[in-house]
């Protein structure tokens, strides 16, 4: 007795390659079901790239952070993405109706799931196609939202741009740096606040920027761990950190920092492109991480949007 092993895939392992074997001979043999089954794993697919865009958006240099804790995560999103796409978000279903009206079978959308078994989108089918393909994907309403406006956003980015949205309006005016720049380079340096300098008795330092408290600094010191990198490797090292009265006062300190350091002058020159700006300011010294400005510029472009 034959075992229809295509119909089953919603119970398998995102991305499983037998899963995607089972796929391809079922569209070999004209599996009615082979479609259907290519498509929720191209959901599966799709949606685990989403989630894998949101933690690359999300400062990951933590004392927790390694390369094993990484992989872990990534095997729990591939598994997330398939209980997501096995309950549905709907874009199988939409796949199946309009592959099927333009006659793509499925042992290409099966062959292509092979090729983005590796976290791509696969190469037969891309997001573009998507875009392109009239129907392919819901049109939005007429009245809705654009992706960028300030609901679309996750409440922690929200939350931390209302709170601190005036004060990089003001520094904004002092040096000419777009707020949304310095907004994002106070996200990451503090983990959009969760990771704050504060004082011994627990109370903030208003430092989010990581400003360190050098020779000439005659204002309050805080004490604090940090990592700093020695030739791509990560140390983690006690530092005297600049600590203010306010958020207000923070954020002046470093705009006038940035403006009278002759070091950080191109960074001002160049303030108006995220990934420019975030060149200059690793460029200049501002951080010692290799990763420093590709992870602002992902802060920027993608959470501040």
């Amino acid at each position: 007795m034959s075992i229809n092993k295509t119909s089953d895939l919603s119970s398998r392992f995102a991305l499983d390659a037998q899963a995607l074997g089972d796929l391809k001979q079922g569209a070999k043999d004209g599996s009615p079901d082979a479609l259907r089954g290519a498509a929720q794993q191209f959901e599966a697919m799709f949606i685990n790239m989403m989630m894998k865009s949101m933690r690359d958006a999300t400062p990951q240099d933590g004392p927790m952070d390694s390369e094993q804790t990484r992989m872990f995560t990534g095997m729990l999103d591939q598994q997330m993405s398939q209980n997501l796409a096995k309950r549905g978000v709907g874009l199988a279903d939409v796949l199946v109706r309009q592959l099927t009206a333009n006659k793509v079978n499925a042992q290409a959308l099966a062959l292509s799931g092979e090729a983005g078994a590796g976290g791509t989108m696969p190469a037969g089918l891309s997001a573009d196609m998507l875009m392109k393909t009239p129907g392919a994907l819901p049109a939005p309403a007429a009245d809705a939202a654009p992706a960028a406006t300030s609901r679309s956003k996750a409440p922690h980015v929200r939350s931390f741009q209302d709170k601190l949205a005036a004060h990089a309006d003001e520094a904004e005016k002092a040096t000419g740096i777009p707020a949304k720049f310095m907004l994002g380079q106070a996200a990451l340096e503090s983990g959009w606040g969760k990771r704050e300098i504060r004082n011994a008795d627990g109370s903030p330092s208003h430092n989010l920027f990581g400003i360190k408290a050098g020779p000439g600094w005659k204002g309050k010191v805080v004490t604090a761990v940090t990592t700093e990198y020695v030739n791509g490797k990560a140390h983690a090292k006690v530092e005297k950190f600049r600590a203010y009265d306010s958020y207000a006062e923070g954020f002046k300190d470093y705009a006038n920092m940035l403006a009278s350091n002759p070091r950080y002058q191109r960074v001002l020159a160049h303030g108006g492109d995220a990934a420019t700006f975030a060149r200059g300011l690793q460029r200049a010294g501002y951080a010692t991480d290799p990763q420093y400005a590709a992870k602002l510029s992902q802060i920027i472009k993608h959470s501040l949007a």
